[in-house]
């Protein structure tokens, strides 16, 4: 195969911030080439860069050759001509990048005409042809929706097409699957692999998923602090890795293929330490103190600590009355993990927040230790709410910008009845410090911290009042894998050291199967299948389970990640880097 890109001695700097160094990679025409690390990497600044879309402020020095092309010197009207042409890019978050004010249809026309000079109706045939292409329900129907009338694999299917309008020669795609559920995520992914083989295209192909990379990447170059610390094929990557780095990603990792024993094991951590007088940057991989396990089924209690009967909760629609959760019974022991998994709109986050009295249910019943809380004044409410707590999916929208971590901490013990300003000092900063973050945050704020920190403040948050019961609401669907891997080894300790009961919603079938005892499968708000984690993944029932199972990422070779949950403590050095892991 022919070279089509080659990245020579790359370097994006944003002022004094060294971004992307010396980084060298090249695609050949047809390939699939992943580029993963964790987010700050320099993932995205590198394809913005290979774009020539960095802001003004940034600086851009090495080659990019694009067929013989230096991008990095090439005028700005040869680079609109190519841009959107030849080299398209799918960006990370589709709502964001389209238009909210015009239709779906004329932003694929704008991009046709742009390049390809037509009438309009022309353009607007072709992008109704286009959205058949990626496969977008009743496209003559759908091609005059705004943005906001899509779900969120629509909007990315509308993405792709555009991307695809002009049958580019390489297609960058920035974390194209990211919070989507697995069998959206896995539409998409064979979406694209079938437009690479269609149109002879390069795709390469940013992702911090390893099960992603290791189902649809022929090669992976692994970045770390704006550098890549290895590249190969992907088979000797996931099997021979060399480098320490990329052996922490592939032990954080989580796959439906490892032995069922990995579950008592903590999940490998990766940490980054930077020695002053050499300048060398060391990498730790180590699984930390093993938490004993303990199961529900080991214990013995006279009454579930959360019982649901019958539990129904409708809203109102254009379409009629939404049936979001229908019939949904179950109940959860002092102690157990009950994992809630279905694709996005089944109702799992509805449900949560009915439990906690957020949304109030339509019918059914809502028991707390005994209790009937479900048509109880929010005056009433309160001591269950003391008790029951939940983290959200994104902790950065559910904490107040302008409060200092201290006074969200403060500011929920005071609302429910601490009224000594001594004791809300001490229980914030001792429940900061059992999370694993310096009492010094306590002065800062939300912005000023990472993904995982800001997910580790909102665990902080849900946790000062000491509740029994925990409703994690997709928890790490947005955090990369080394930073998942410490919330899930933080939450599994936090459960062994106060006794906590957690509801675990997600999509995330992996990181449910690592740490529920019990699963429950919903789908079109009711619960299809339960079970323990055993019986679910080896023997579903179900076919709508069945086919969620199928739909997460595999390769031939994706059990060899499970070989690097233990190997021995090692360390490896480099020259220092700008980024420091997020801890």
């Amino acid at each position: 195969m022919s070279l089509l890109l080659e990245v020579n001695k790359l370097d994006v700097h944003f002022g004094a911030h060294h971004a992307v160094r010396g980084l060298d990679f090249s695609i050949a025409a047809g390939e699939t080439l992943a580029l993963v690390g964790e987010s700050g990497c320099g993932k995205s600044s590198t394809a913005l860069a290979l774009m020539r879309l960095l802001p003004a402020s940034a600086s851009i020095q090495g080659q990019v050759l694009f067929e013989g092309q230096d991008l990095v010197k090439l005028p700005q009207p040869a680079l609109r001509a190519l841009r959107g042409n030849a080299i398209s890019m799918i960006f990370q978050e589709p709502m964001t990048s389209l238009n909210p004010v015009l239709t779906i249809g004329q932003q694929i026309s704008e991009v046709l005409r742009l390049h390809q000079p037509q009438s309009a109706a022309a353009a607007r045939q072709r992008a109704i042809e286009l959205l058949d292409l990626v496969k977008l329900p009743e496209p003559r129907r759908r091609i005059d929706d705004y943005p906001h009338q899509l779900s969120g694999g629509q909007r990315q299917r509308v993405m792709i097409a555009m991307a695809v309008a002009c049958r580019p020669r390489l297609l960058i795609a920035d974390e194209p699957t990211t919070a989507l559920d697995v069998t959206i995520q896995s539409q998409i992914l064979e979406l694209l692999d079938t437009l690479r083989r269609e149109f002879d295209m390069a795709l390469l192909l940013i992702t911090h998923d390893l099960g992603v990379v290791g189902q649809w990447a022929d090669r992976v170059a692994v970045m770390y602090g704006g550098e890549k610390l290895e590249q190969g094929r992907t088979e000797h990557i996931f099997t021979q890795p060399q480098h320490a780095y990329t052996r922490g990603l592939l032990g954080a990792s989580l796959t439906l293929e490892r032995e069922l024993h990995y579950r008592q094991q903590r999940l490998m951590e990766v940490s980054a330490s930077i020695d002053p007088r050499s300048g060398q940057r060391s990498f730790v991989l180590s699984h930390g103190k093993p938490a004993p396990v303990q199961t529900a089924q080991e214990q013995t209690h006279s009454q579930p600590l959360l019982q649901l009967l019958k539990l129904e909760t409708h809203y109102a629609s254009e379409q009629g009355l939404v049936r979001a959760v229908d019939g949904v019974s179950f109940d959860i022991a002092a102690g157990e993990t009950v994992g809630l998994v279905g694709e996005s709109g089944c109702g799992k986050s509805t449900l949560g927040k009915t439990i906690l009295r957020l949304i109030d249910p339509s019918a059914g019943q809502i028991l707390f230790k005994g209790s009937d809380i479900t048509r109880i004044s929010q005056r009433q409410l309160q001591p269950f709410r003391r008790q029951a707590q939940m983290i959200f999916q994104d902790p950065y929208a559910s904490l107040n910008p302008r409060h200092s971590v201290a006074d969200i901490l403060e500011g929920a013990l005071r609302v429910h009845g601490v009224s000594e300003r001594a004791e809300r000092e001490r229980r914030a900063r001792s429940i900061i410090d059992r999370v694993g973050l310096p009492a010094t945050a306590l002065r800062r704020f939300a912005h000023e911290f990472s993904g995982g920190q800001r997910q580790r403040i909102g665990i902080a948050r849900a946790l000062v009042l000491q509740p029994s019961l925990l409703i994690c609401d997709e928890p790490v669907s947005a955090l990369d894998v080394s930073v998942q891997a410490q919330i899930l080894n933080l939450l599994v300790d936090l459960k062994q050291e106060f006794g906590l009961s957690y509801l675990f919603i997600s999509h995330d079938l992996s990181v449910v199967r690592y740490i529920a005892d019990r699963v429950l499968v919903m789908n079109a708000g009711k619960i299809v299948e339960s079970g323990d984690h055993r019986s679910i993944w080896r023997n579903p029932v179900n076919p709508y389970t069945r086919s969620l199972i199928a739909a997460v990422p595999t390769s031939a070779f994706a059990s060899s990640i499970g070989q690097q949950l233990a190997p021995p403590v090692r360390e490896e050095s480099l020259p220092f880097s700008f980024y420091r892991f997020a801890l």
